[in-house]
């Protein structure tokens, strides 16, 4: 990366229409107000993190083919492309006298709930509208959790956005303190995602929402559930805690340019290419490395569980129906996940300590780069070492496998902590960047976070249609 300064006034991005920077405090916001924005993160991880652990077991429990869940995760990519660049260009503007970013955030929360509670109860709905339980696919609970999900993913994107370009605002141009607001954005999503996986290893969660298991909805299911209306109660209480503490001013047009009206979508598109036109090779360089992360992260995030329970432990689904040991497995994989997270979740913290020790923010992720790499590599050895050691009980190898060996568990659950490091790193110094080189150029925050995102959501389709 070319070295970032205040008197560099490249356009790294094209400046919006209206003067949408002239509502930033003069002075940095204090950190506690940033912390209770970023604290939002930590409800909509622990969604997240619910569908990364169990939502891909789920689908094919409702008799979706394995290579069908891929398809199904394209709406999380296909939405960022679509949503955040929308909603981003219109926070930019928005006029609301609640601020530009609140309103998008709030509704982007309902939206969520809504959304989880269709994916919930999919089963019961589907069977209530005239599922045969005794059939291996359910067509109508799978077209109503694809609908809930859809929503789920178009609500994230409109939720984090905003609250991104919060973060911004309330920095004020400082650029340490866009930093390490992002550091504390990251290091809610490891809350949210600790909060999260330890929820999907719980098998008896259940028991605290007894209504939830139903004659459609076995125990899985009815987990699944109560982790969702968990979910709903930790994301409404935060955000109603920000949206209250955290106050925005009204935007007005700029004086300058008084008759400026909103021209909609096409308008916001017409931007975002033309960022792309003016982009200088600094903001190229983080697009690019950006991109490579994310299509070396996609296929691990989404298929990380489901690897744990058929590559490690070697169980199967089929019929609707998940073998014990595979259900072992997908559990085995959350606790992976929580302590993923726990890592994610200090090395957040470290960032700005970890950027001075190794001689700044590039070097930095030029070696968390490497170390990602390098786990990933060995998540191909432990898999060949789990079925060169795998047993079956009366060696009939038709049974269900016992459980691995500890030493291939340990070595399992090894890489999905050591993953933590490098993904904490993606969660925060993209974002920032991208933040610092919006205030040098002096074009709006939640535009330029849409630009970012193109290059996570575009690899994501890409990793989505090979997978399929």
């Amino acid at each position: 990366m070319e070295p970032l300064s205040k008197n560099n006034t490249n356009n790294n991005l094209v400046k919006p229409s209206l003067n949408v920077e002239t509502l930033d405090p003069i002075e940095p916001s204090p950190l506690r107000k940033i912390i209770v924005v970023a604290s939002i993160a930590a409800g909509v991880q622990f969604g997240w993190a619910l569908q990364l652990s169990l939502l891909t077991p789920y689908v094919q429990l409702l008799g979706i083919p394995h290579k069908w869940a891929s398809f199904i995760w394209l709406c999380g990519p296909i939405s960022g492309m679509l949503v955040q660049p929308i909603v981003g260009y219109h926070s930019d503007r928005c006029t609301s006298r609640f601020g530009r970013r609140r309103p998008f955030i709030a509704a982007g929360a309902l939206a969520v709930a809504v959304a989880v509670f269709l994916i919930g109860y999919a089963a019961d709905l589907g069977h209530a509208t005239g599922d045969n339980l005794a059939k291996q696919s359910r067509p109508r609970a799978i077209a109503i959790f694809v609908v809930g999900f859809w929503i789920l993913d178009v609500a994230n994107n409109m939720l984090q956005g905003p609250c991104r370009a919060l973060l911004a605002d309330l920095s004020a141009g400082d650029h340490r303190k866009t930093r390490n607001a992002n550091a504390f954005f990251s290091f809610f999503m490891a809350v949210g995602n600790v909060l999260g996986y330890a929820a999907g290893s719980f098998s008896g969660l259940h028991r605290m929402f007894p209504f939830t298991m139903t004659k459609a909805c076995d125990i899985y299911c009815a987990n699944l559930k109560s982790c969702f209306f968990l979910s709903i109660i930790l994301l409404l209480t935060l955000t109603t805690a920000a949206l209250i503490y955290v106050k925005e001013r009204a935007l007005v047009p700029d004086q300058k340019n008084p008759n400026v009206k909103e021209d909609g979508g096409i308008q916001c598109f017409g931007e975002l290419f033309g960022a792309f036109h003016e982009l200088k090779r600094p903001m190229w360089i983080l697009l690019l490395v950006t991109c490579l992360n994310w299509i070396a992260w996609f296929p691990f995030l989404l298929f990380d569980t489901d690897w744990m329970g058929k590559e490690i432990y070697g169980g199967k689904v089929g019929n609707g129906k998940a073998s014990k040991s595979y259900d072992m497995g997908v559990h085995a994989g959350a606790l992976g996940l929580m302590l993923n997270s726990i890592v994610l979740g200090v090395t957040s913290l470290g960032v700005e300590f970890l950027a001075r020790v190794v001689g700044g923010v590039k070097r930095l992720w030029g070696i968390v780069n490497f170390l990602l790499a390098i786990s990933l590599a060995m998540t191909v050895l432990v898999t060949k070492m789990a079925e060169h050691s795998r047993q079956f009980p009366g060696g009939d190898v038709n049974a269900d496998p016992l459980p691995p060996t500890g030493a291939i568990k340990a070595g399992a659950l090894t890489l999905f902590s050591v993953l933590g490091i490098p993904l904490a790193i993606t969660y925060s110094i993209p974002f920032a960047l991208a933040s610092i080189f919006s205030i040098t150029s002096g074009a709006g925050q939640g535009l330029s976070l849409g630009v970012l995102n193109l290059a996570i959501v575009i690899p994501q389709v890409r990793i989505n249609f090979i997978s399929f």
